[in-house]
């Protein structure tokens, strides 16, 4: 498919259109399938259960997150399911991030760009999570990809877990070492820009809102996936704080909530399918509401 805009411009638009900026994880958490779906040990129920969501949140939301490493262990068929679940989110207009985190050097990390953002993945994503730490060489394959078919790589650069600091904030030259990656991925970002918006995406945690505010700085263009937000302790002012105020609106990222949508208070002991939805529509509509909310304070601010 050829598109005239670039990827980072579309994903931009598409969160415009829908007014908010939320991405849906789609997480298979053990223990937390509500009994109206059957055995939890079971793929089958799981891709059931995905598929409920997505017809749920699919239009709604402009981004969706399958992790893989959720996934995977159920199995080698886990993959095809993945693929099937982007499939049906892209049918409802949602955009698909593989969260994989993949990061590896030479003709491994073009085996992983070939199997999820080449011309015939392996599961039909539009952008995949990386980790960065093992050096700029290790993107390569992924940025070829993205530019040359309109897609996307989210890189990692402070991630939300409480043990990122123990090497994402060593010092070097008077500043953390996340400041360094995210310093280094200038010229990528130019490279996947097209004057306005870049197609590069990088993560940066909801739970750590001045060193948005210092990443926006830095790469001025890039669309940020934040982690973190609701479950993890973010709050939505916190996982805003790097967007970019445009008078009357905010964009420039996308906030993650996984067991917050998916799992809500209630939807495990829902006794039907009705009321089980119903009980998803209403968290997925407080969330969305709970981040207009807050970018309504920083607009007005």
């Amino acid at each position: 498919m050829t598109y005239t805009d670039s990827f980072g411009k579309r994903l931009n638009l598409r969160a415009l259109e829908l007014q908010n900026p939320l991405c849906v994880g789609l997480d298979p958490f053990p223990n937390l399938l509500p009994d109206l779906f059957g055995d939890k040990t079971k793929l089958a129920n799981w891709e059931n259960f995905f598929l409920e969501i997505i017809e749920i949140v699919g239009a709604k939301v402009p981004v969706v997150k399958p992790q893989i490493g959720l996934f995977e262990p159920f199995g080698g068929d886990a993959i095809a399911v993945i693929n099937r679940l982007s499939k049906a989110a892209k049918a409802k207009g949602a955009y698909v991030i593989l969260d994989a985190k993949r990061g590896d050097i030479g003709s491994t990390a073009q085996g992983y760009a070939d199997a999820y953002l080449g011309a015939n993945p392996v599961i039909d994503c539009d952008c995949i999570t990386i980790n960065p730490y093992m050096g700029i060489e290790t993107l390569l394959p992924y940025v070829k990809y993205a530019k040359e078919l309109n897609k996307s790589l989210a890189v990692l650069v402070r991630t939300s877990n409480p043990g990122s600091k123990d090497f994402q904030d060593l010092m070097i030259d008077n500043e953390p070492l996340w400041v360094k990656v995210a310093e280094a991925l200038k010229p990528i970002e130019a490279e996947l820009s097209d004057g306005e918006y870049s197609s590069l995406m990088v993560v940066i945690g909801a739970t750590f809102p001045e060193q948005a505010v210092k990443l926006r700085g830095i790469l001025k263009q890039t669309q940020f996936l934040i982690p973190g937000y609701g479950a993890q302790g973010g709050s939505a002012e916190g996982a805003l704080s790097g967007f970019i105020n445009k008078g009357n609106h905010i964009e420039g990222g996308f906030v993650n909530s996984s067991r917050g949508i998916l799992y809500p208070n209630g939807a495990k002991d829902a006794k039907t399918i009705s009321e089980w939805k119903q009980i998803i529509a209403n968290g997925l509509d407080a969330t969305i509401e709970d981040l207009a909310r807050a970018s309504r304070n920083v607009v007005g601010g």
